[in-house]
C-alpha cells in the first residue's frame, strides 16, 4: 500500500512532515500569532500533531507569509523557523502523494512549463492535422474541427480528470479524519473560499507575499479575478452546451448570447488575473514558498492566463483566415489544461476546499 493510502511514508514525505511538526509544536507553545489566520487557531487546538493533521494544516496554510515576519524565531534564531515554507513543502508533498494516478503529479510540480508548453504544441498540431484530413462541414469552428471529434477529444478529457480529482481527495478526506459534510460546513468553507478571508491574514489588511514591511491585498484579488473568470468561462461553455443539446441552437452564437455575456468577461479576468499572480509570485521571496515547486506554479499560472488569452484572440479573429490556426492553439491550451488538472496547481482550489470544509468540521466538534 502507498503512501497516499495510508500504509508506510516515503523518506522524503516523513522528514517534511517531521520539520513542519517540529515548528508546528514551537508555535504552539510561543502563540504570538493566534488569529493570523486560519492556520493558528486550528493548530492551538491541539497539544499532539498526526501526519494527517500537519497535512491538513498545510493546505488550510495559504502562504500569507505574515507569520514569517512577524516570528521572533526565524533565523539567525536557533529554531530556525519557516512555517510557511514547511507547510507548503508539505502542501506539494501531500498533492504528489495523494494524486491518482500518482507520478504524473510529481513530474508536473518540477518540470511544469516544459510540459505545458509541449502539449500545448503537440494538440495544436493535432487539430491541424484533423483539419487537414477534412471536414464534416458546419458553421464556425465546426467549419474547422467537426462537431463530433471535439466531443470525442474533450469529453473524456473533463471526465477523467474529474475522476482522478475525486479519488484524490477521498484520499485526502480519510488521512485528515473528515466526516459527513452539513450544510452548516459547506456554508461555512464556500463563504471563506468566495472572499478569500484567510489571504486577507487574518486582520483584513492583506499578506505580506509581496514585500515583508507592506501589507497588500493584490494577491487576494488577482485569486478572485481568476477564480471568478474561471467560474464564468466555465459557465459560458455550460451555456453553450444547453443551448446545442436542449436547446437545438448550435454555434456560433452572438456577441449577446448567453456564452459570449459569460464567456468574454470570463477570460478577460482570467488572463489579466494570472498576469498579475505571475508578476506577483516574480517579486515574492522564493524561500518562504515551496522552492521546489516554483517551475510548476508558474507554468500552471501561465497556462491558465493563455487559455483565457487565446479564448479572446479567438473570439477577435474570428471570420477571418487567422481563425483556424487560432483555434487550434486555443483547443490545445484548453485541452492541455483539462488533463494537467489534477496534478497542477489548479488542484489545490479543491484541496484548500477540503481543508476549508474539515477546518469548519473541527469549529463545531
Amino acid at each position: 500500500m502507498d503512501a497516499s493510502q495510508g500504509g508506510r511514508l516515503l523518506p522524503m514525505q516523513t522528514d517534511l512532515i517531521q520539520e513542519a511538526r517540529r515548528q508546528v509544536e514551537i508555535c504552539n507553545a510561543c502563540r504570538y500569532c493566534e488569529g493570523y489566520c486560519s492556520v493558528f487557531p486550528a493548530l492551538q487546538s491541539q497539544r499532539t500533531f498526526a501526519d494527517g493533521d500537519i497535512t491538513q494544516l498545510a493546505n488550510l496554510c495559504h502562504n500569507c507569509r505574515g507569520c514569517y515576519y512577524a516570528c521572533q524565531y526565524t533565523a539567525p534564531h536557533e529554531f530556525d523557523l519557516n512555517l510557511p515554507k514547511a507547510l507548503a513543502e508539505v502542501r506539494r508533498d501531500s498533492w504528489e502523494n495523494l494524486a491518482w494516478p500518482q507520478p504524473l503529479a510529481r513530474q508536473f510540480h518540477t518540470k511544469g512549463g516544459a510540459i505545458a508548453l509541449a502539449l500545448v504544441a503537440g494538440f495544436a498540431v493535432l487539430f491541424l492535422a484533423i483539419r487537414a484530413l477534412g471536414s464534416a462541414g458546419g458553421q464556425g469552428f465546426y467549419a474547422v474541427l467537426p462537431h463530433n471529434a471535439m466531443v470525442a477529444l474533450f469529453a473524456p478529457a473533463f471526465l477523467l480528470p474529474l475522476l482522478s480529482i475525486g479519488i484524490s481527495l477521498r484520499r485526502y478526506w480519510s488521512k485528515v479524519g473528515g466526516r459527513p459534510i452539513t450544510l452548516a460546513d459547506l456554508k461555512t468553507a464556500l463563504g471563506r473560499a468566495a472572499r478569500m478571508t484567510d489571504l486577507a491574514a487574518g486582520h483584513g489588511e492583506g499578506c505580506n507575499f509581496e514585500d515583508e514591511d507592506r501589507f497588500s491585498q493584490s494577491r487576494r484579488y488577482a485569486h478572485q479575478a481568476i477564480m471568478y473568470g474561471f467560474l464564468l468561462c466555465f459557465a459560458a461553455t455550460s451555456a453553450g452546451t444547453a443551448l446545442h443539446y436542449i436547446f437545438n441552437s448550435p454555434a456560433p452564437y452572438p456577441f449577446w448570447s448567453l456564452p459570449k455575456l459569460l464567456g468574454v468577461p470570463g477570460g478577460v479576468l482570467v488572463a489579466l488575473g494570472c498576469a498579475w499572480m505571475a508578476l506577483l509570485k516574480l517579486k515574492s521571496d522564493r524561500a518562504l514558498g515551496d522552492s521546489g515547486a516554483w517551475g510548476g506554479d508558474i507554468g500552471f499560472t501561465l497556462l491558465l492566463g493563455f487559455t483565457g488569452l487565446s479564448g479572446l484572440m479567438l473570439y477577435a479573429v474570428g471570420g477571418t483566415g487567422w481563425m483556424p490556426a487560432m483555434l487550434a492553439v486555443h483547443l490545445g491550451a484548453v485541452l492541455t489544461l483539462f488533463l494537467l488538472t489534477p496534478y497542477t496547481k489548479m488542484a489545490h482550489g479543491f484541496y484548500r476546499a477540503a481543508a476549508l470544509l474539515r477546518n469548519a468540521q473541527r469549529n463545531r466538534e
